[in-house]
This record gives structure tokens, C-alpha cells and sequence, in this order.
């Protein structure tokens, strides 16, 4: 399989999770910052039906804040009905869409994270392949991945995979599930509860 094709399976998946909620479970809160799971679903679909010359007026009217013209794209995404957001997903799962300058392992962490985001908030546990985890660790610990998924800096601390062979870090260890670890470098404190080791205080000060 290609990294395209997993991507491909990822927003299936997300599809499918959606496919089978109440109208409550819409409104839940994800773990996204201040997003529901209906303006989580809003955002997936963003890239299908914005360019960059369309992001770049979103960023002029937010004046030059990434996650204001983000947030205002993804809330009008996301007034759409919920029948046309899961056939967008469908429609669109093998859509090849990449941020600048990221390539496609955005992407795929995007709907990988994205995917716990809503999953966890509505107790489905459903953590997907290590293997693909492995992809998008390699990849938030890269200076690409600081545009829009992590931070400047990363956490003071060595990560340790436990269902995978991959490590990365100087400092106390944080050792736990891959998807965890990739929870906890784009910030996701619900992450916290799924790791653990002497490094799990200076994660939390770096979380903020």
C-alpha cells in the first residue's frame, strides 16, 4: 500500500465513525481545541474545496492568523448537512491534496490525529495500524511538521513507542502507544493519561 492509499483508508474510516451518530454526537467536543466533532468533520473537508489562493483571502480576512482563517473555514464547512459531510469524505478519500512544502505525511497525520480527536470524546477505541503511527511520528519530529501541527520547540524529553520499534529525544523517558505519543506532540493533553514515565511532568509544563 501507499502512503496515499492509507490516507485514503484513514478518511474512509472517519466516515464511517461519522456515519453512525446521534445528532448529540455531533455536538460533542473533540479534543481539537474548541471544536465540536461536526466542525472537526468541517475541517477534513476543507482541502477538498479550498486552494490556495482561497486560503490566502481566509488568511487576509483573519489577518495573517493560520488558526483563525482555519477555524473560519472549518465552521463553514461545517454548517453543511451531515449526509453531504460523510459523502464529501467518501467522494474525496483519495484526494491528493498536500500543504505546502509538508507533503503527503500532512495528511496522513492529520487523519490520523483527527481520527483519535473524535474517537476518544465518544469512547470508541480504535487506536489504527502502529505502522501508519510510525509514518506520522517520523514525521511531527521533522522542522515541517512545526507549521501547523506542533510546536517551535519540542518536548524536553525521549519518547519510547511501545507497540513499535522507534524512539526520538533527549531527557526523561514517556513511554507509551504510538498514537499516544503522536497525541501528545500535537499537543493533546488526553494523551497524558495514555502515557507514562519520569519525563510526564515536563511533557505536561511543555503542553502549557
Amino acid at each position: 500500500m501507499t502512503i496515499w492509499d492509507d490516507i485514503a483508508t484513514e478518511r474512509l474510516g472517519i466516515a464511517e465513525v461519522l456515519e453512525g451518530l446521534t445528532e448529540a454526537q455531533w455536538q460533542t467536543p473533540s479534543l481539537c481545541g474548541k471544536w465540536s466533532v461536526r466542525e472537526l468533520a468541517g475541517h477534513l473537508v476543507v482541502p477538498f474545496h479550498t486552494s490556495i489562493p482561497n486560503f490566502a483571502v481566509a488568511m487576509v480576512k483573519a489577518r495573517g492568523s493560520f488558526h483563525r482563517a482555519n477555524d473560519s473555514l472549518a465552521r463553514a464547512q461545517s454548517r453543511r448537512p451531515t449526509a453531504d459531510l460523510i459523502a464529501d469524505l467518501r467522494a474525496n478519500a483519495n484526494h491528493h491534496f498536500t500543504p505546502p512544502r509538508q507533503g503527503p505525511l500532512a495528511p496522513l497525520t492529520d487523519a490520523l490525529v483527527h481520527g483519535q480527536d473524535l474517537r476518544i470524546p465518544l469512547g470508541i477505541n480504535d487506536p489504527r495500524d502502529p505502522d501508519k503511527w510510525q509514518q506520522s511520528l517520523d514525521f511531527l519530529v521533522t522542522p515541517a511538521a512545526r507549521a501547523g501541527f506542533t510546536r517551535a520547540e519540542l518536548p524536553p524529553v525521549e519518547f519510547v513507542a511501545t507497540d513499535l520499534d522507534w524512539h526520538f529525544g533527549e531527557g526523561p523517558q514517556v513511554s507509551g502507544p504510538a498514537y499516544a505519543i503522536a497525541l501528545a506532540l500535537t499537543t493533546r493533553a488526553a494523551s497524558l493519561e495514555r502515557l507514562s514515565g519520569a519525563g510526564i511532568d515536563d511533557l505536561t509544563r511543555w503542553m502549557g
